[in-house]
């Protein structure tokens, strides 16, 4: 559902209602299905082989190459800071609208009146020099480790100097996330915020810890506590979405792309808290998915390396293992893994994935860095890909915060043991990056046809927590389910039962629609390769 529909309602029957056209089209005999679907298991399509070809073909020419990534369709963003993902410029403009300072020494945002050690922030629009200066503090452009600060210090760093700043307006950030979602063709968005964490805190301090963990939701439930924080984070996201519409100009005759981009949020639970503050915001993040359609999930955040972080890693897993057993629709998705040798102590390496997994029965693990060395990590890989636990890979983040790539990265070994992977951006303004920079990523570094990278679009809409059936017979397959099985894959005009389907499933819906625009993509980039090149020619004898 689009996000501006969503702002007006909180129905958990709401859906998405693309207008579908119920016009027949050619269906195609038992037999010829069959066939289609042997070739689809054997090897790429002609058109696909053509646009393999093209991308071979360019990838010494940058220009063709970043324009080919940013027509791509890209699936969804499943693993995305709200704060850490606006532009570090946006949160620098936000700062000097609203007259807030800027500390000369640490480069930390600050309400007025600028006293001190600080100065106005509006004097990095007249003050070049000053402007960098705030820009690289607030992200990670022109980095270089080995000045008394590590690249994992310095990335984590950023959100307390610009914290103060990102919760100002956040609807004005999701416009300007969305929009960038939507314009390099991705279709659907699961970004992460923190609902009313004082309203969440001050509950949590009230009741305290117990750890008999039913006793504690009880305790927090009881007297309306937890339904009063519950009806603060709505009544927050309201504001929110009011906001977003106003900033993306969603009530005009020129909307922002990103005001017809289903959006949904994960709650995040400060991993560093305290044992009460984080079960308190652990149980507002399953209520919230609930009882509000806006919301899907709950993760973890904050640095895994944390001193708190690792020493309560096991009971935190045991906490989301309790609530899961609770509310058993509720996915989950963690950080889990975002760890090196070096970084913590070589015990603290052996089981983070694993935890997550097996306790707490996560159904997405986010970056996954540190699976080899994972107690019996093969075992875990299997087991991963038989319950279908996705990874949620942002490859440049992993790069800056933990000095992981190319090769040491864990992404092809992922899919050598056929766990489902999905690219990422994490903190895309942090970063200073964006998901078509990640995907020509993953292509130039481990040698991906379009094939592939069409797999892991498909991939991220698959295993995104939006409601409804998947288009899909059977995850990792490309078969359309029975109502579809005899319409071309994301044709404008399906027959009147997969109609009815797609009308019925926000997820199916989506996933039609990019199947459409994978036709239009491979149609334009097939035609722009070299027909004379032994590329295409080996390709396409190749392909069907």
């Amino acid at each position: 559902m689009p996000l501006s529909a969503l702002s007006l309602a909180r129905r958990r029957t709401a859906r998405l209602a693309p207008v579908l056209s119920a016009a027949l089209v050619l269906t195609l005999t038992s037999t010829q299905l069959s066939q289609a679907a042997e070739k689809e298991a054997n090897g790429p399509t002609r058109a696909e082989a053509r646009v393999s070809a093209y991308l071979r073909d360019v990838r010494d020419r940058p220009g063709a190459l970043a324009a080919f990534f940013r027509a791509l369709p890209k699936g969804a963003d499943l693993h995305n800071h709200l704060s850490g993902a606006a532009t570090t410029e946006l949160l620098l403009k936000i700062a000097v609208e609203a007259g807030y300072c800027i500390d000369r020494t640490t480069l930390t945002a600050s309400a007025p009146p600028c006293t001190g050690n600080t100065r106005p922030a509006a004097d990095t629009v007249t003050d070049p020099a000053f402007r960098r200066q705030v820009i690289r503090a607030w992200s990670m452009q022109d980095f270089k480790p080995g000045q008394g600060e590590s690249s994992h210090d310095h990335f984590f760093a950023t959100f307390g100097k610009f914290g103060a700043v990102s919760g100002l307006q956040p609807g004005r950030l999701l416009a300007q996330v969305s929009t960038s979602v939507a314009k390099q063709h991705q279709f659907y968005l699961e970004t992460m915020l923190t609902p009313a964490y004082n309203a969440a805190a001050a509950l949590a301090a009230k009741v305290g810890y117990d750890s008999d963990l039913s006793r504690l939701r009880d305790k927090l439930l009881a007297d309306g506590g937890m339904d009063a924080v519950v009806r603060q984070a709505m009544s927050q996201t309201d504001s929110l979405l009011d906001e977003f519409r106003s900033a993306a100009h969603c009530d005009t005759h020129h909307p922002d792309a990103g005001c017809s981009l289903p959006v949904r949020f994960i709650s995040q639970v400060s991993r560093g808290g305290t044992r009460e503050v984080v079960f308190t915001q652990m149980l507002l993040g399953v209520e919230l998915a609930r009882r509000d359609p806006r919301f899907v999930s709950l993760n973890l955040v904050q640095p895994e390396d944390g001193s708190v972080a690792l020493a309560d890693y096991r009971l935190q897993m045991r906490m989301l293992k309790y609530l899961r057993g609770v509310y058993p629709d509720v996915p989950l998705t963690l950080h889990a893994g975002e760890l090196v040798p070096g970084l913590v102590k070589p015990e603290d390496l052996r089981f983070h994935v694993r935890d997550a997994v097996l306790t707490a029965g996560t159904d997405r693990i986010g970056h996954g860095v540190d699976i080899r060395h994972e107690d019996d990590y093969r075992e875990l890989l299997r087991l991963m890909a038989r319950r279908h636990v996705l990874v949620e890979v942002p490859l440049t983040s992993n790069a800056q915060v933990l000095g992981v790539t190319g090769w040491r990265h864990p992404f092809p070994l992922y899919r050598r043991y056929g766990v489902p992977v999905a690219l990422a951006t994490d903190d895309a303004g942090v970063e200073r990056t964006d998901i078509s920079r990640e995907y020509q990523r993953a292509a130039l570094t481990y040698g991906l046809d379009y094939r592939v990278l069409k797999g892991l679009a498909r991939t991220s809409l698959e295993y995104g927590f939006l409601q409804g059936r998947s288009l899909w017979r059977h995850r990792g397959g490309y078969q359309a389910v029975p109502e579809c099985a005899r319409n071309r894959l994301g044709d404008p005009t399906p027959g009147p039962r997969c109609a009815r389907f797609l009308a019925s499933s926000a997820k199916g819906a989506l996933e039609w629609k990019q199947e459409g625009a994978f036709r239009t993509f491979e149609r334009k980039f097939g035609a722009k390769a070299r027909t004379g090149s032994r590329t295409v020619n080996a390709l396409v004898a190749a392909g069907r």
